[in-house]
């Protein structure tokens, strides 16, 4: 299987969805109606939390989204850093960035821009992020460590990184990485708990910390259920895979941790 290739045509085809299908449950995953309120219409959210929430974003910062998708987590951040703030969201899914960019010019957001490249080669300068986010993305590259590496390098000395992500809780089903649609919905490409969180502190930072840790296995079901009663109409997330996930085996994670100041 190619990673990236079945990743980009799963997120292509969700980024071009109309039919309330593509995304998860927003509120499910830690968004207020105040939030669903601030994004553009009809932006979905694929993600398992709300790292944008903890941030503590500043006015003037510069922020950067790993695996921005359809712009949501980048419009909640735009406000909070104001006018002379920037959010800057990076994708591989050129679909997905088409679609970013014209939710931006839909709600005015001048301090927003979008950059299609890969999250394990940063089209970001070292140095120049005060703050990383991510949303459920990183579980999707095949080199996690050298996401982490990357978001370590673009960031400035003091910088932080806030990420939701999934993580296995326990021993997975072999099925689980030979389905297409199991790692396209963020499940099958998720590693251990312990591995993920060794893997940001190898790429240097520190201070890192679990702010917040749920049980996904439930609504991740309930979303592949969606698929099964949709059939192949349906496509995106996890949707068009039958099998059920075992309880427990899935969590939904969400971690702060930073780059020394210089």
């Amino acid at each position: 299987m190619d990673i990236k290739q079945t990743v980009r045509e799963g997120y292509a085809k969700a980024a071009q969805e109309t039919d309330g299908c593509a995304g998860t449950p927003s509120e499910t995953v830690g968004y207020g109606e105040a939030d669903l309120a601030a994004v553009p219409e009809g932006t979905p959210s694929f993600g398992c939390g709300n790292p944008t929430a903890i941030a503590g974003l500043q006015t003037g910062e510069t922020v950067l989204d790993l695996g921005s998708g359809a712009g949501f987590d980048c419009f909640l951040a735009a406000p909070a850093v104001g006018s002379t703030g920037r959010v800057i969201g990076v994708d591989m899914t050129p679909e997905m960035i088409d679609k970013a960019r014209k939710n931006a010019a839909q709600a005015g957001h001048d301090n927003v821009e979008f950059r299609l490249g890969d999250i394990e080669n940063l089209p970001i300068e070292s140095g120049s992020v005060d703050a990383v986010i991510s949303n459920c993305v990183i579980n999707l590259a095949p080199d996690k460590g050298k996401v982490f590496a990357e978001a370590f390098r673009v960031l400035r000395p003091g910088g932080r990184m806030h990420v939701s992500d999934l993580v296995l809780g326990q021993e997975p089903p072999e099925w689980l990485f030979e389905d297409d649609a199991a790692l396209i919905g963020c499940v099958g490409g998720a590693l251990p708990r312990d591995e993920y969180l060794a893997l940001i502190a190898a790429a240097g930072f520190t201070g890192v910390t679990v702010n917040a840790e749920h049980d996904a296995t439930a609504w991740l079901n309930g979303y592949l259920e969606q698929g099964a009663e949709g059939g192949s109409e349906c496509e995106c997330g996890c949707c068009g895979t039958a099998c059920s996930l075992p309880d427990g085996l899935v969590a939904s994670l969400t971690i702060t941790a930073h780059k020394p100041a210089a």
